[in-house]
């Protein structure tokens, strides 16, 4: 591993005044969170750690009821002169910590025991109509509790995700402060945790922000509130806090990677095996923690849409063991072919938001994901895009089962602050943090960058070094974004497709919407493309709104069979390219956007999915289905030939 890759991946923030500065921290994957404020000079200090593999650790779940109090002037966070509590290293005062009240002339204003519940995992928006349209801050409250299988253990405390600030108190104390919406969190609670009962609370706030990433203006639901598992967990005082185990770039036999330990004894044994091939590999870890793996390997089942084989791998040192199913297979670009286990494939797609069409609200669970992957396999994907932000470690995990590839995304969206430093290093810690979860998932193909940012120098700089950083952490995938096309005035039928940041991309994908939003469906049936690049080309989206259950005739806008002929001729139009390799139609689902306004239309929801808001499947869903059947004979009669 080199330098930068080391520094990328022990990635630390400091917090000043809403600003996020990288450092380095060589001996522990953690982030650290020193809020100062302008009323006191007073510094206190907090650490989060990533754990590779929670779903793999010994968990005590804290999923379920969380008594809550609406904050929109975030009272519990500020004084009348608006001055933080948690200022002081000892914050009280105001503050909606979870105290008894003893002394009974103590004015409170709170009461956590008497507040309503809300369910976590899950947004607030969708459990209490009163909290539809809410952004800003809500307090959860959670009482457990634990006691440590062993006195030696260490114990951490770890979100899945929190929309979009949050700070974490535990009896009393604050843990720290996580900035972003869609990545896991975890902090260590060792000398906290009670043997009795604890306090846990949690302050959401999910203001969008200019500053933020994603910004304030996006195209879809701002979903508030603790919206993924949390979960106590239990590992040994030195524990396996991180590993990458995957087959190294262009190899078919050589799995590469390294392990990490955390903790005082950090210069341990360490042993990798994967019983099914009879192999076990032994390593040491240095003074830091850290080894750097290369095991050979002569008869690898390789992973594949149709071949989804998982290996179980141990991966144990002197003091601690964790289980992992792992997919091995190689994914590489040659001229304009993608190359899966060096066999040219056509990625048949879909792009997903992280929503349930039938419950509504943010979809947070393995059932969740299961019946959006089940729909995409009923479509005959053998690929999704998760847009636009990371999704559920679910999502990533059970494509790895059923052998569906997946695209995955940081949420740089559209017009975010390109020249200001703290959002790049937000960007930056959001994508670190996502390549941590997910890189030894096989189905996971594609680091995508960003979605239809407008060009610029500021622009493309600040999305070539966040390329920069995803191939430092992990190059055995491929780098893309959804960048978008243009016309030449002289030239009005002929779409082209160029891009300062197409150079730094694996696969050029792009955005487009002839048909819908420029002209009429027939338009298609005119357009030729100009795209110089000697590069696989993707469609990342197309697509348009019809409400499910409305018909008509197929220049009648908004119905079902206007969206399936703009589907038809939009696929015979993109069939065209020579360099054609993957589409990613926009949308599975319809989806909730508070952009979208037309009344008894589209009445706040996204109308462009092939599956309606009450999970019944659109005209254009076999349409699709059926180009997919298609291409699958095609793509395999090709590799039938060779």
């Amino acid at each position: 591993m080199s330098f930068l890759q080391q520094t990328i991946s022990n990635l630390a923030s400091l917090r000043i005044l809403n600003t996020y500065i990288q450092i380095n921290l060589l001996d522990m994957k953690r982030l650290l969170i020193i809020p100062f404020f302008i009323f006191t000079l007073q510094v206190y200090a907090q650490t989060q750690t990533l754990i590779t593999n929670v779903l793999g650790r010994q968990t005590f779940s804290l999923n379920g009821k969380w008594n809550y109090i609406i904050d929109p002037y975030e009272t519990g966070y500020y004084d009348y002169r608006y001055k933080p509590f948690d200022a002081s290293p000892k914050p009280s005062g105001g503050f909606f910590l979870d105290r008894h009240q003893t002394d009974k002339s103590e004015l409170l204003e709170y009461d956590f025991n008497q507040s309503p519940t809300l369910i976590v995992p899950r947004d607030w928006n969708s459990q209490d109509d009163k909290l539809f349209y809410y952004e800003g801050t809500i307090w959860y409250r959670r009482l457990f509790q634990y006691s440590k299988n062993n006195p030696d253990n260490r114990v951490f405390v770890h979100f899945g995700a929190a929309n979009y600030e949050t700070d974490v108190y535990l009896n009393g104390k604050k843990l720290g402060k996580h900035i972003g919406g869609f990545t896991p969190f975890a902090y260590e609670i060792t000398s906290i945790l009670k043997e009795g009962d604890n306090s846990l609370v949690v302050k959401v706030d999910d203001k969008r922000k200019r500053e933020a990433v994603p910004t304030l203006n996006t195209d879809w639901w701002n979903y508030g509130g603790i919206t993924r598992d949390v979960n106590v967990v239990e590992v040994p005082s030195t524990f396996i806090s991180d590993y990458f185990i995957q087959l190294k770039k262009s190899s078919k036999n050589l799995i590469a990677g390294y392990v990490k330990v955390n903790g005082v004894k950090k210069s341990q044994k360490v042993k990798i095996e994967i019983p099914e091939l009879k192999s076990t590999s032994e390593f040491t870890t240095n003074d830091s923690g850290y080894v750097k793996i290369e095991i050979p390997l002569k008869k690898l089942d390789l992973w594949s849409p149709s071949n989804p084989k998982l290996y179980q791998v141990n991966i144990s040192s002197e003091t601690d063991k964790v289980v992992e199913k792992i997919g091995f297979r190689t994914i590489e670009t040659k001229g304009s072919d993608i190359l899966l286990n060096g066999q040219s494939i056509f990625l048949r797609g879909i792009c997903i938001h992280e929503e349930n069409a039938i419950r509504g609200g943010r979809a947070y669970s393995l059932e969740d994901s299961r019946m959006l992957l089940g729909w995409a396999k009923e479509l005959n994907c053998n690929y999704v895009r998760l847009a636009h932000y990371p999704h559920n470690e679910y999502m990533a995990r059970l494509a790895d089962e059923m052998g569906i590839l997946v695209w995955e995304e940081n949420p740089v969206y559209w017009t975010i602050l390109w020249d200001n430093k703290e959002t790049f290093d937000n960007a930056q810690t959001q994508l670190t943090d996502l390549i941590t979860r997910d890189k030894n998932r096989a189905s996971v193909i594609i680091w995508s960058m960003a979605n239809e940012t407008p060009v610029s120098e500021a622009r493309t700089n600040f999305l070539k070094n966040l390329a920069a950083t995803a191939r430092s952490l992990d190059d055995t995938r491929l780098i893309s974004a959804a960048m978008e096309t243009h016309t030449n005035p002289g030239k009005p039928l002929t779409k082209i497709v160029e891009d300062p940041f197409a150079p730094y991309v694996d696969i050029v994908n792009f955005n487009q919407y002839v048909g819908w939003y420029d002209g009429l469906p027939e338009k298609c049936d005119q357009i030729t493309w100009e795209i110089k690049y000697d590069k696989p080309v993707m469609i990342s989206e197309f697509g348009g709104g019809c409400v499910q259950g409305l018909h008509g005739d197929a220049q009648t806008r908004w119905t079902e069979e206007f969206q399936e002929d703009l589907y038809k001729r939009t696929l015979n139009m993109l069939s065209k390219i020579p360099q054609f390799r993957g589409v990613t139609p926009w949308i599975l689902c319809d989806f909730r956007s508070p952009k979208r306004l037309l009344p008894n239309v589209q009445d706040g929801w996204n109308r462009k999915g092939v599956i309606g808001e009450n999970g019944t499947k659109k005209k254009a869903f076999f349409v699709l289905k059926n180009f997919y059947n298609q291409m699958e004979e095609k793509y395999s009669l090709k590799e039938k030939k060779k």
